[in-house]
Formats: structure tokens, C-alpha cells, sequence
């Protein structure tokens, strides 16, 4: 980002890695000289509930908490999840989004309907969309639970940070098994 602050969104359901994820984008920023706040809400995490983080960098940072209506990113690993904090995006700012619907037991049941058009939708507010075959690339580079990784690399570049320094970060935080699939993910996300 060229201004040196941000404000970035990052929401999901229980179970698709956004903390691990958050913790990463922390660790980047701390390690370029930001001052970084993060707030995390699990609700119910456990259950397939809504998950959110939200991540602020700048010179000096008050508190973790984006007021709404003023995320930079939101980076959405749902496609449901992207559309409910919506809101929270400043006008033109930019979506990152996994192509991939997680029907809510509200939608199983047959109380709700899953709403169609959801990238048409987001593009009503933010500047940039960008819907991510995120669960595709990330079977392809070996675990699909690093669909999370897949999306940081697509968030990766528009904060102008070096892609070495990324993957510092994620070899030093995931688990040992696991830094060459998570990098080969981010790579994937990278390129997108």
C-alpha cells in the first residue's frame, strides 16, 4: 500500500485458517516496521460460525478495531462471508474473495436461500474484485486446507511487501510439515 497504513478484513467460517493466516499478515508488517494491531471474533468458530480478524498497519496504530465502512482489503475466505461484512469496505476498496460456498444451517434447512450473483454484488462497492478458484490450487499444490495461503498470495502484492519476506514469515509460523505445501500455496496465490 503506498500510503504506509491499512486496514484489512480478513472473515471466514470456523475451520478454513483465517487466524493462521491474520497471524502471518501481522508478522509481515511487524517485520516491515508497522505498528500492528489485530482483533480477532470466533463466534462459533467450532461450527462452521463466522470467523474475523481484523488487521490495521500504520506509523502508530490506537486500536485494533476498523471503524466501519473503512477496510481497505477484505479478504474473504467465503463467498457468503465476503457479501455479510461488505459494509465494513471503504467505496473502492479492494475484495479478495475464494470461490467457494459453505451453505450456513440456516440455507441447509431451508430457512434461507444462498444468494446468487454475489462477485455482481460486491462489485457495487469495492474498486477491485477479485474471485479466487482458491480450493482448486490449493489440491493442486498438495492439501487443500491451504486454500488460506492461496488467498494471503493474492493479497500479498498490493501491500508492497516482498514476497521473501513473506515466506520468512510462513516458514517460521506454520507447522514444520507443513512450510512447503503452505509455500508452494502462497506461490499459487501470488501469480494469480
Amino acid at each position: 500500500m503506498n500510503e504506509g497504513k491499512g486496514n484489512i478484513l480478513v472473515v471466514g467460517v470456523g475451520g478454513q485458517g483465517t487466524i493462521l493466516a491474520s497471524k502471518i499478515l501481522a508478522e509481515v508488517l511487524l517485520q516491515a516496521g508497522y505498528d500492528v494491531k489485530m482483533a480477532e471474533v470466533h463466534g462459533m468458530a467450532q461450527r462452521g460460525g463466522s470467523v474475523v480478524t481484523q488487521v490495521r498497519f500504520d506509523q502508530r496504530v490506537f486500536s485494533p478495531l476498523i471503524p466501519k465502512g473503512e477496510a481497505d482489503y477484505l479478504l474473504a475466505f467465503e463467498k457468503l462471508e465476503s457479501l455479510r461484512w461488505l459494509a465494513n469496505l471503504r467505496p473502492g476498496g479492494v475484495v479478495i474473495v475464494n470461490d467457494l460456498e459453505l451453505p450456513p444451517v440456516s440455507v441447509l434447512t431451508g430457512q434461507a436461500v444462498y444468494p446468487q450473483d454475489i462477485p455482481v454484488k460486491l462489485k457495487d462497492r469495492a474498486g477491485t474484485v477479485k474471485v479466487v478458484p482458491a480450493q482448486k490450487l490449493a489440491r493442486e499444490c498438495g492439501s487443500i486446507k491451504s486454500q488460506n495461503m492461496v488467498l494471503l498470495g493474492v493479497l500479498a502484492p498490493f501491500l508492497g511487501i516482498g514476497q521473501g519476506e513473506w515466506e520468512r514469515a510462513i516458514a517460521q509460523i506454520v507447522p514444520a510439515s507443513t512450510v512447503e505445501v503452505n509455500l508452494a500455496a502462497f506461490r499459487a496465490g501470488w501469480e494469480q
